[in-house]
């Protein structure tokens, strides 16, 4: 398998949730990162839209990396057909390797673990720890009144509005992918951004 022309970690429900759609935009998701030389870099698990983004990533010629802590390795279904999986001790562990081995983040629908790790990398931006992009794919209004909350906290002078704008939403998943890749000026041996978007 040729070398990743980008790696996208993305947050997801280890639910499918009761939309259909979540599924079928994880679907959309993994089968645009493998179609374009993609690495998908995700929890580590096999049910709910977890595993759906990594069936489609790889169907479609992607590679996928699988981090999970040791203790979630029954009860999240841990997926042994990624292309490498990662057990490791602590949820700090987890997301400090999902960070390092990603371009840019990308977070689907999910529960509270999804929200704490998007909030986490989107704080780490702020911070200035990476300069990352940030994408929330806002599949069937999902994430509307989290968006609310959010422009909410900054009308109330908690949060500026550059830090708003780290977070780029979309409810379109080609198009917020494609900026997440251009965004992250994402190149592998060479290759122009432009030949693999």
């Amino acid at each position: 398998m040729a070398e990743p022309t980008f790696s996208l970690a993305v947050y997801c429900g280890s639910r499918l949730g009761k939309d259909a759609q979540f599924a079928e935009a994880a679907r959309s998701v993994g089968h645009w990162i493998g179609s374009h030389g993609g690495q998908l870099v995700y929890g580590g698990g096999r049910s709910g839209l977890m595993g759906t983004v990594a069936d489609a990533t790889q169907a479609a010629g992607g590679r996928v990396v699988g981090v999970i802590p040791e203790s979630l390795v029954a009860k999240e279904h841990a997926r042994e057909a990624c292309d490498e999986l990662h057990v490791v001790q602590t949820m700090h562990e987890r997301k400090a390797l999902m960070a390092e081995r990603s371009d840019a983040f990308l977070a689907l629908p999910g529960g509270i673990g999804t929200f704490e790790e998007l909030f986490e990398v989107w704080t780490w931006r702020q911070l200035g720890y990476h300069q990352k992009p940030i994408g929330l794919l806002n599949v069937a209004g999902y994430y509307d009144g989290l968006l609310d909350f959010v422009r909410h906290s900054t009308a109330q002078d908690f949060m500026g509005s550059w830090q708003l704008d780290l977070l780029h939403s979309s409810t379109d998943s080609a198009t917020l992918l494609r900026s997440l890749v251009q965004t992250a000026s994402c190149r592998a041996a060479g290759v122009a951004l432009e030949s693999v978007i």
